[in-house]
């Protein structure tokens, strides 16, 4: 049964109504950050006279040097962008190295053993917590930025190393042939050829490292609780909350400071981060 044909005029306006829903849908999901953005320019009276209204009367400018300087930002700003690289290197290196192996290796039992792997995805960091402390407890790395690194990078091993699986499996062996008749080896071939060419996914998997290392909360808190010199952003922003009082306007201009380079680099990599989950969906 052929199915009406619409004029252009229907169609027309069907997509504007489409195009002024996903506006709409737009403007929900940036609401928080526009409310959190105005209210780090409003005053403490007019944050709380404000409501929901992101639009402040007065305009404080003064609120991020105060956030700035009585948070000690910057040493945490420090700390972050070290806790991020370094998450983002032994997250790239492990996870491209077994991503290579398991898609051009066999051994028995691969399925049921990727299987199992899998499945620690939906495990919840809280569940694990208490014998991954007492890991890096024994292996006196308590209380160093190396311990939030080493754990959070293990959190994102399973996720990654499946992209580049599939990455790696869509590339065609007659490279890898070609370099073994030129006398190339496993390793060799690796690094030379086929990391060189997971471009896209290395900056997909560096990017989700990325932006988890930056916004995590939890595991930096929990490994480096007896040493505040070491906390990241996130976990500074509770110098703001006081045992009587917080300081909404100075917590609300941390957040824009805490978000506002993860947002700058998600928009310098989107380009990258949307091809390389092309090509892991198509796979």
């Amino acid at each position: 049964m052929a199915m009406p044909t619409l004029s252009p005029r229907l169609r027309q306006g069907r997509r504007g109504l489409l195009y002024l829903a996903l506006l709409g849908g737009g403007l929900i999901w940036l609401y928080p950050f526009l409310w959190a953005l105005g209210s780090s320019l409003k005053s403490t009276d007019g944050f709380f006279s404000g409501g929901l209204n992101p639009i402040p009367s007065e305009f404080h400018w003064s609120n991020y040097s105060e956030a700035w300087t009585q948070a000690d930002f910057s040493r945490f700003f420090v700390n972050t962008v070290l806790f991020a690289m370094g998450t983002v290197v032994v997250t790239l290196l492990a996870t491209s190295m077994a991503g290579y192996v398991l898609a051009r290796t066999d051994f028995p039992g691969k399925k049921i053993w990727l299987g199992l792997v899998g499945v620690t995805l939906f495990l919840p960091h809280g569940y694990t917590i208490i014998p991954v402390f007492d890991l890096i407890q024994r292996l006196h790395l308590l209380n160093t930025l190396w311990s939030v690194v080493i754990v959070q990078s293990a959190g994102g091993m399973v996720f990654g190393t499946f992209l580049f699986m599939g990455y790696f499996t869509t590339i065609d062996r007659g490279l890898e042939d070609a370099a073994r008749v030129d006398g190339a080896n496993f390793h060799q071939i690796f690094w030379r050829i086929m990391l060189p060419l997971s471009g896209p996914m290395l900056a997909t998997v560096g990017l989700f490292a990325c932006i988890t290392a930056w916004n995590s909360f939890f595991i930096p808190l929990v490994f480096t609780l007896s040493r505040p010199e070491l906390h990241t952003l996130s976990v500074g922003m509770f110098n703001f909350i006081g045992q009587n009082s917080t300081a909404w306007t100075l917590v609300c201009a941390g957040s824009v400071i805490t978000l506002l380079p993860i947002v700058l680099i998600f928009v310098v990599l989107q380009r990258f981060f949307i091809n390389g989950l092309a090509g892991a969906v198509k796979q």
